[in-house]
């Protein structure tokens, strides 16, 4: 088993245009390969958006190649570290859309909000004038967020922009012409919102520079905003201030995050199910998640990691920086 810094985990986006993204997918690949970087990137017309892992000494290199790409020399990427490999394979990957809102026109180069650094957030979101939108997943959103975020109830990002229709009227109803102020994990959801938010007509709309990571990573605990845990897309599953892993883990059979509690629940069952899922599984697969948890228990017995035990995305989600 490796050491804590063995691996670096590498979560990155960039809103850029790549007339010809096909031209730079194979040569992207190649250099990743080299470098033993396992994950996925995506590419589109728009930017690109990825979550890759690499050892510890390709790091440098990895980040090189990434700036290297047309437009992408000041990319910013958050770095962590983690016990072992995390995905199994390398992909790079042609999408329409980086993260995928599907509303055509919706474009970060051409539109986007104002970027706030995470030290004048507080200052921000503390404004009574100011309206704060939580832009992540309904899962997401369980484990924490800021004081008095609005959390849209959205299952996947494509919903937002109905959701905001339907809030936008409220407010037009109620003769309200706030500031918007947007988050999410990494940076990419909101900003790509705060696209289509300007679009509709309201002028003043902000996000956060760098998403909650940045913030849990430059704001103190003590004069934070942020509550509870954060959602991440890698095997730490949650992470709090200063980045720290958290107390989630996540379920093999549904995907979801399980907190201390639904731990202790009488419903779950380690490595097969959680009380979000429990009674929901067939018996064939309740035998092979059964089965794989025994191999789990005798490779860590071994002081192995079983191959099957790094974690898959949520099945409402695709790999990003989100």
């Amino acid at each position: 088993m490796g050491g804590m810094s063995d691996i670096h985990v590498i979560a990155f986006y960039k809103f850029v245009r790549f007339d010809r993204p096909d031209l730079i997918q194979d040569d992207l690949m190649a250099a990743l390969r080299r470098l033993h970087v396992k994950g996925t990137v995506l590419l589109s017309e728009e930017g690109l958006n990825g979550t890759v892992a690499v050892p510890a000494n390709y790091a440098d290199q990895t980040l090189t190649t990434l700036r290297s790409l047309p437009g992408c020399d000041n990319l910013e990427a958050k770095t962590s570290v983690c016990r072992d490999m995390p995905f199994l394979r390398l992909k790079v990957k042609i999408k329409p859309e980086i993260v995928t809102m599907g509303v055509p026109g919706t474009d970060p180069n051409q539109l986007v909000g104002s970027y706030v650094k995470p030290e004048d957030w507080n200052a921000l979101i503390t404004d009574p004038d100011t309206i704060v939108i939580d832009t992540r997943n309904d899962y997401e959103v369980e484990l924490g967020s800021f004081n008095g975020a609005i959390n849209p109830n959205t299952e996947t990002f494509r919903q937002f922009p109905e959701w905001f229709d339907k809030y936008k009227t409220d407010l037009a109803a109620a003769g309200r012409t706030p500031k918007i102020a947007m988050f999410c994990t990494g940076g990419i959801r909101c900003e790509k919102a705060t696209s289509y938010v300007k679009a509709t007509g309201i002028e003043d709309v902000y996000h956060l520079d760098g998403g909650i990571l940045k913030y849990l990573e430059t704001v103190d605990a003590d004069t934070s905003l942020w509550h509870g845990e954060c959602f991440v897309f890698d095997d730490r599953v949650s992470v709090g201030h200063g980045l720290m892993q958290g107390d989630y883990q996540l379920c093999h059979a549904c995907r979801m995050p399980v907190s201390p509690e639904d731990r202790s629940h009488p419903n779950f069952e380690a490595g097969v199910s959680c009380p979000k899922c429990a009674g929901t599984i067939s018996q064939d697969k309740l035998a092979a998640l059964r089965e794989r948890q025994k191999q789990v228990r005798l490779a860590a017995a071994r002081g192995e990691t079983h191959i099957g035990d790094s974690v898959v995305m949520t099945p409402r989600h695709k790999p990003s920086a989100a």
